[in-house]
């Protein structure tokens, strides 16, 4: 049996099925952009999933500019200032829906009222983080 040598440039080590979707990614933001005609992206698009090595991929993407946008996964965190009022506001969810349970047990009521306050608390949670999230993105 032989062996092959395997060189560690980077360029011929082998692409994962990751690495292959963001380059199909990248081209169908492109196409979208009108920045290759579809043909152009379709074409691409199949070199892009038939590719073996990084040396492949590159030239695939080689005449688009950068992406405009941050990888997902790799946004940055929320300021100090942003998390301790989330955090302030999540404790006064959970004081309050802790009294509105107690409420409801002392009541002794057949049905469980406090539902929809804590809806409405639990909402107003949610659009909380998500306005400081769309807030910080603009920065």
């Amino acid at each position: 049996m032989t062996s092959t040598s395997v060189s560690t440039a980077s360029g011929k080590l082998r692409v994962s099925d990751a690495e292959r979707e963001s380059v199909a990614a990248r081209l169908r933001d492109a196409a979208a952009e009108g920045r290759l005609t579809l043909a152009e992206a379709d074409e691409r698009q199949a070199l892009a999933y038939a590719a073996r090595v990084r040396d492949d991929l590159t030239p695939l993407t080689a005449d688009l500019p950068p992406p405009s946008h941050p990888a997902p996964g790799h946004d940055r965190p929320l300021s100090g200032r942003a998390r301790r009022r989330l955090g302030m506001h999540a404790v006064l969810v959970v004081v309050l829906a802790a009294l509105l349970v107690t409420g409801w047990v002392l009541s002794a009521a057949p049905w469980f009222w406090p539902v929809w306050p804590l809806f409405w608390l639990a909402l107003s949670l949610v659009v909380h983080y998500r306005r400081a999230e769309r807030d910080w993105r603009q920065v």
